[in-house]
């Protein structure tokens, strides 16, 4: 890549000119431009919060952007703990919100 290509759809190998595709969201469909990431998505779609914290059940979404904080823990295709920030949305994928303490199939 050269240095004048390092723009921020580039960097993350967004086509923003390409034809959109659906994922869902707790059965909701949504449009995704391809590169985008799944917490992209949801706020694209005016989803701000897709995860509640144990105690107290207070609403989280994506905070950092940068997968470092895990405020925006959702389940992908049936995994829990995927950092939505961090991972590409694919055509079809089925996200739906964080349930319980997550711990299940805890990713590393």
């Amino acid at each position: 890549m050269k240095r004048d290509e390092r723009t921020p759809a580039g960097l993350v190998g967004a086509s923003p000119h390409a034809a959109a595709f659906t994922i869902t969201f707790d059965g909701r469909e949504l449009p995704v431009l391809p590169g985008q990431s799944i917490a992209a998505a949801l706020w694209a779609a005016g989803i701000l919060a897709w995860r509640s914290t144990r105690v107290g059940g207070r609403p989280r979404g994506a905070f950092c952007g940068i997968g470092q904080c895990y405020d925006c823990l959702a389940t992908v295709n049936g995994r829990p703990n995927r950092r939505a920030c961090l991972v590409t949305a694919r055509p079809g994928d089925a996200v739906t919100t964080q349930e319980g303490h997550g711990h299940a199939g805890l990713d590393t």
